[in-house]
């Protein structure tokens, strides 16, 4: 496992639409444990593999109870509404209050093709939300209703 760059803000890469993943092989299984192990020291809550300037359609997001892996995701049900303050790995500066569902329902794959549904409510279901965003070449930036200064942030 390995420690991956993540891409910035202002790179390409972040705004391409990535391609599905037809093979689930070695290579698949090293970039997900790249990607978990970067997430891990980055103190971040999810990693979209644009992110790491690998255009397929892979996520790691761990909120908490360890780290679920997406491969291929569709959002296929959303409920609700939340209105929370968002941030991103590649857009280290920059922080906003967005509006998302609370509740969100995806459809993916695991690291060895099999196909599951899962739900996410909270943080979990804007981590869906804003992952799968980058799979699509979309940054957060885009549902940003109000920006948060940093000193903002520390008194929350």
């Amino acid at each position: 496992m390995a420690i991956r760059n993540i891409v910035k803000q202002g790179d390409s890469v972040l705004t391409k639409k990535c391609r599905r993943v037809e093979k689930f092989d070695d290579r698949l299984f090293e970039l997900l444990d790249d990607m978990k192990e970067t997430l891990a020291q980055s103190g971040g809550v999810g990693l979209a593999a644009p992110q790491v300037g690998v255009l397929k359609r892979v996520v790691v997001i761990d909120v908490g109870g360890g780290a679920v892996e997406l491969i291929n995701p569709e959002i296929i049900k959303t409920k609700g509404h939340q209105q929370s303050i968002e941030g991103c790995l590649s857009c280290p500066d920059i922080w906003g209050v967005t509006n998302r569902p609370m509740f969100v329902t995806v459809k993916a794959q695991n690291r060895n093709g099999e196909e599951f549904i899962m739900d996410g409510e909270g943080l979990l279901a804007k981590a869906f939300c804003h992952e799968c965003d980058h799979l699509d070449g979309i940054l957060f930036t885009k549902y940003i209703i109000k920006r948060v200064t940093p000193e903002q942030l520390e008194r929350k």
